[in-house]
């Protein structure tokens, strides 16, 4: 079922069904988070467990992935994204929006802006090229900012030259965002096949903003390129979900348009969810209280239960992306999720009705991983963290059977 046909069933029906292979008791796919099968072989980079396992493509067997390093001495780089000619863009947590003009070689123009606070796991965190650039110049940036009366988290919108090298205008288009310490700041924006931009937001530690219909923290967000609801939006709100911890990851595959997120749990229970209108069933109260249910199905009946959850202990899951296209072989449509705590990124094969069929580990030697996405070129991106400004972005490319 792909993301219009999941819309059609939140818009009439409120929340659609949900699956029932691969389950625990509770009707959730539950993930030990160990290595698939024998068979894998260790390349540069580490392929772990099973190279065979079918995507939703078929082909030839991916056998190993090439890892090797494409930008190098970044700090925290957070987010990945390409402008239409090609040119590269990379969030760094503490800043700036590093825009590669002359290629990944040279020095980037940077974008600082000098409201920007980076603290704990807030800062300049997620991007996103808007499908129309050449037409609008628009790229979106998420980001923590002092340029209110108190400190939020935030959606900037900058128009940029084509090429990128200058700031031509900057718009917050959605402010507000809840902001406390610098934690549970996740903030990733993706547009979606409906030509919406869907933003994954965290609660900000704060134990009543899942549920507030009136906060816009712990929810997944379906907007316009002004920041203003879509006006389809089954609550009327700019908020498409509610009731969400802190999510890291938003991906939409091409081929069914199928939309999922990825999203930190407490000490148990990290999650991959199917974008659906509806509650989760996050409600960490009274204070903030971590030991309570990420879907609380008895304080919530008709929450929307995970695809996949990683019971403990958790993976801590960060940003996602389907992998597409027939250089990946029986690759072709999987989705590739990084994990920091457990520092590898994790495949999962997805069928088009939202169910997660298999899933395991490969690059298991990276450290912590942020982000993959996948590049104009068809070959995989990842950025990791790195120690200090040992931070990379990582090309990884697939190794097919003859």
């Amino acid at each position: 079922m792909g993301l219009r046909t999941f819309l059609v069933c939140a818009l009439l029906l409120g929340a659609c069904g949900e699956s029932t292979s691969n389950t625990d008791g509770a009707g959730r796919n539950v993930g030990t988070g160990g290595d698939a099968g024998a068979g894998g072989t260790a390349g540069a980079g580490g392929m772990a467990g099973s190279a065979g396992m079918a995507g939703a493509g078929g082909g030839n067997t991916l056998v190993d992935l090439d890892v090797t390093p494409f930008i190098s001495g970044l700090t925290k780089p957070w987010d990945i994204a390409w402008l239409p000619n090609g040119t590269v863009l990379v969030t760094e947590r503490s800043g700036p929006l590093n825009v590669y003009v002359n290629g990944v070689g040279s020095t980037p123009v940077t974008i600082a802006p000098t409201d920007l606070v980076a603290n704990g796991e807030g800062g300049m965190l997620g991007l996103e090229v808007d499908p129309d650039f050449a037409n609008n110049g628009y790229v979106y940036v998420c980001m923590a900012s002092n340029a209110g009366t108190a400190t939020d988290v935030r959606l900037v919108r900058y128009e940029l030259t084509q090429n990128g090298d200058a700031v031509i205008e900057r718009t917050d288009i959605v402010t507000g965002m809840p902001y406390s310490s610098g934690r549970h700041s996740g903030c990733r924006p993706r547009f979606g096949p409906d030509d919406r931009l869907w933003v994954g937001t965290g609660d900000a530690a704060i134990g009543a903003t899942p549920q507030d219909d009136d906060s816009l923290g712990g929810k997944v967000l379906r907007i316009d390129r002004n920041g203003d609801a879509a006006p389809d939006n089954p609550s009327g709100e700019r908020w498409f979900s509610k009731g969400h911890r802190n999510i890291q990851g938003m991906a939409f595959r091409a081929s069914d348009d199928l939309g999922v997120s990825a999203e930190h749990g407490p000490s148990v229970d990290d999650e991959v969810n199917l974008l659906m209108a509806g509650n989760f069933g996050w409600d960490p109260v009274p204070g903030y209280t971590e030991s309570v249910p990420m879907t609380d199905l008895v304080a919530f009946p008709d929450a929307i239960e995970a695809i996949w959850s990683s019971g403990s202990p958790t993976l801590a899951l960060s940003g996602a992306t389907f992998i597409e296209g027939s250089q990946w072989g029986d690759w072709d449509g999987v989705l590739a999720v990084a994990t920091l705590k457990a520092a590898h990124l994790h495949i999962y094969s997805v069928s088009a009705q939202g169910e997660v069929t298999d899933d395991f580990r490969v690059i298991e030697d990276q450290g912590r991983l942020r982000s993959p996405r996948q590049g104009p070129d068809g070959v995989l991106y990842i950025t990791n963290d790195g120690g200090g400004s040992g931070g990379q972005v990582l090309q990884v490319s697939p190794v097919l059977s003859p």
